[in-house]
């Protein structure tokens, strides 16, 4: 299990502050995910918990270690698949092990019969529809060497029933080891329906704005989506946004 912690973070770019003292956490096997206005600094944020960018103040830690500055120490999964397209399935998935230098086909075979690509392991990207592309991608961070997982908006460019279903996919993988993770998402309801916990980001420069703790009961079940109590939280976590139009 690993924890995280963005402690007093700032960072800004030709003079425009864009994350502002930020700080918060992500506890062993807890899904965190972040909500804020378009332009908040979001992707900045796991570009700076990446190492791809050092921050002007402020520290990141990984189960109490820093790792500000530092690449190679967490799992990420960009808006897009990124598959290599000259590479198959299992070529793609083993990609993270190989620049460790450390492969395990085995578990990567294992996590690609659980997602339903048995069968599509020698099949190139090009033959793959969108989800399909979406679930290659996860397992490459699944069975990548880092615990820690930060997915950036991985299901922004699917349809409406797509996503409902990658995002039941995730859950019931997540549900199994409960990996930490950092999820960005524009979407009020995936957050609520995936988190414990959502983080709002005010507008930029980037501060915690709020913090809800989501109450709903694991494993989640896709009929939350129109109780009245989903709806009410759905309300509640719209008007906090709604500050930022």
């Amino acid at each position: 299990m690993t924890s995280l912690s963005i402690n007093n973070l700032s960072k800004s770019f030709d003079g425009e502050m864009i994350l502002d003292h930020l700080s918060f956490s992500v506890d062993e096997g807890e899904f965190v995910t972040i909500l804020g206005p378009s332009g908040s600094g979001k992707s900045t944020l796991f570009h700076l918990i990446g190492g791809l960018f050092a921050p002007d103040k402020g520290e990141i830690k990984l189960n109490g270690l820093s790792i500000t500055g530092k690449q190679g120490s967490i799992a990420y999964m960009p808006q897009s698949p990124s598959l290599l397209p000259w590479r198959t399935v299992i070529e793609n998935v083993l990609l993270g092990q190989e620049l460790s230098g450390k492969t395990d086909r085995k578990k990567a075979m294992r996590m690609i019969e659980r997602t339903g690509l048995e069968g599509y392991e020698q099949a190139y990207p090009s033959q793959l529809s969108g989800g399909m592309k979406q679930r290659a991608a996860f397992i490459r961070a699944l069975v990548s060497p880092q615990s820690f997982l930060c997915l950036d908006e991985p299901f922004s460019a699917l349809d409406e029933f797509t996503r409902l279903d990658m995002q039941k996919w995730l859950l019931s993988i997540w549900e199994e080891d409960r990996s930490s993770v950092l999820f960005v998402t524009h979407n009020i309801d995936e957050a609520l329906f995936l988190s414990d916990r959502i983080i709002v980001l005010s507008n930029k420069p980037a501060r915690v704005q709020r913090e809800f703790t989501v109450p709903f009961p694991r494993p989640r079940q896709q009929d939350i989506l129109l109780s009245e109590e989903f709806l009410s939280w759905k309300k509640e976590i719209f008007e906090e946004l709604s500050y930022f139009a």
